[in-house]
């Protein structure tokens, strides 16, 4: 019976997987071929996506209330982190705080942060066809941050090494998957230099959101995993058996 649990779980991993990886991609380049005004559809669409592998990550039993009031409050945080920087371009903690989501409650849990932030923050920033690459973009950026942390890779007892990795995630992942979305959106003759040329553009941005993302990690990281460590044990919340 443990053996057919095991199994039955290992495929819910892999659907979840399959969800985040493969069909959210493909959406999002339908969603671009059909134009720019699909993206609220597709926004939408990567919503339930990003529910999905949540809820799949629970073995034996649905979330509980508390749990999603925890994923709401944080994805608060991570808009209000997003919005108190709007005068300082590209200088965002929001993946920071994605991130360390991500770290404390799992895969899943940082991947559906880091899509609802990015959706709900642009109700600020502006909606448009970016958003959905945002959602994905970010919610990767979540979902790295909850694996390595199973790992012990990213934790909060090696906060320069855990910065220096987020810094990583930026400019590696994240960043040119939301250059790809200008890509898509900007480029209307694909050429080697005319691709290049965004991908370079970028860069500089990249390492600003990078930096960003960095010093949160470093500032933020030890006190907020303390403090979302309790809660866990506390409540019960979210426990090993039922992350990725």
């Amino acid at each position: 019976m443990q053996t057919e649990s095991v199994k039955y779980w290992t495929l819910k991993r892999i659907l979840g997987y399959v969800l985040i990886l493969i069909l959210m991609p493909v959406t999002l380049m339908v969603s671009w071929h059909f134009g720019d005004r699909k993206y609220y559809l597709c926004s939408l669409i990567l919503i339930v996506y990003s529910i999905i592998p949540f809820l799949l990550s629970y073995e034996k039993r649905k979330p509980q209330a508390r749990e999603l009031v925890t994923i709401a409050v944080m994805c608060a945080i991570a808009v209000a982190s997003r919005a108190a920087f709007i005068m300082l371009p590209h200088f965002k903690p929001m993946l920071g705080i994605i991130m360390i989501t991500g770290m404390a409650f799992g895969a899943e849990a940082g991947f559906l942060t880091g899509a609802l932030g990015a959706f709900v923050s642009n109700f600020i920033f502006g909606q448009g066809p970016w958003t959905p690459w945002q959602m994905f973009a970010y919610g990767i950026g979540g979902l790295l941050a909850g694996l390595l942390a199973r790992k012990g890779i990213m934790t909060e007892k090696k906060r320069i090494r855990t910065a220096v990795i987020g810094f990583l995630i930026i400019l590696c992942i994240v960043g040119p998957l939301l250059d790809t979305c200008s890509v898509f959106t900007m480029v209307t003759n694909f050429t080697r230099a005319s691709v290049g040329a965004i991908y370079m553009s970028g860069l500089p941005v990249n390492i600003v959101h990078g930096v960003a993302t960095a010093l949160t990690l470093l500032i933020l990281c030890k006190p907020m995993m303390e403090k979302l460590e309790r809660i866990r044990i506390k409540y019960g919340m979210m426990g090993e058996e039922d992350e990725i």
